[in-house]
């Protein structure tokens, strides 16, 4: 008897459940197909010096990434890749696109998928200082999610972080050798990430915040970190992006970064929605 024919015997006297929960685990593996790149290409992008009164730890940072002393201006980012999501304790491979006007508005398109195709469609936005997140169970809105988006607006530039000294409304300040705060703009407040760098290679590892997690939730601790370095127009930035939430411990999302588009018009490819 052949190792197949005996499985499907097995099967067959576990019943259905069995079957289901076998044809479930096969699904989940099965990584869809990726989004397209944006048919936009980047052009060449301006620079501006690096400023000289940033925390150590910070400068060595830009001058990393940059391979010198300038850094380019970026506008806008769209950014495409694979991920893997943990949603309810069950972990999808998905297939993401961000759009940044950077530093003001962003969307996140999002698609978790069975068998390579999407079972949960994710449209979230942050627009003219409002978050809004639809998913197949609800919308949320609200203060809350205002604070979270707005943190995600700032804490996704670690895919285009020369926003972080080129914007006159973000501003870093010294904490150690390997650690500054960032200060970055919500409303007529502020919010901080405290940020940690490698101390071998001087990239960033880590960025943590308090972040409501949904609306009429508590702030919890909201980690960042980032990982295979990769250039990118003249740019080393993370290809991994790990996300935490601190009152779970493990990261529920893994970003992996394929296509990066600068400096694109995407003033109204940010307000559609999906694809």
């Amino acid at each position: 008897m052949t190792r197949r024919k005996m499985l499907w015997i097995v099967l067959l006297l576990l019943g259905a459940p069995a079957v289901l929960l076998l044809v479930g685990w096969i699904g989940l593996r099965v990584k869809p197909e990726e989004f397209p790149a944006y048919p936009e290409q980047t052009p060449p992008l301006d620079t501006v010096p690096l400023p000289d009164d940033l925390p150590e730890p910070v400068t060595r940072f830009y001058r990393t990434i940059t391979g010198g002393d300038t850094v380019p201006v970026i506008e806008s980012a769209v950014l495409t890749g694979p991920a893997r999501l943990s949603l309810a304790g069950i972990t999808f491979n998905s297939r993401y696109r961000f759009t940044h006007e950077a530093g003001y508005n962003y969307r996140r398109y999002i698609e978790a998928t069975l068998f390579g195709y999407p079972v949960m469609k994710v449209n979230e936005a942050y627009l003219d200082g409002h978050g809004r997140m639809e998913l197949p169970f609800g919308t949320e809105e609200g203060m809350e999610i205002d604070q979270g988006a707005n943190l995600a607006l700032w804490g996704e530039a670690v895919w285009f972080p020369t926003l972080w000294i080129t914007d006159p409304r973000a501003r870093w300040e010294a904490v150690d050798a390997n650690t500054a705060r960032l200060i970055v703009p919500f409303g007529a407040e502020e919010e901080t990430f405290t940020v940690t760098f490698d101390p071998e290679t001087g990239l960033l590892a880590t960025m943590e915040a308090m972040r409501y997690k949904g609306a009429g939730s508590e702030k919890v601790g909201w980690l960042v970190e980032g990982g295979d370095w990769r250039e990118f127009h003249g740019l080393l930035i993370p290809t991994r992006g790990l996300v935490t939430w601190a009152d779970e411990g493990t990261p529920w999302a893994t970003f992996t970064l394929e296509d990066v588009a600068y400096n694109v018009d995407v003033s109204e490819y940010v307000r559609a929605r999906g694809l």
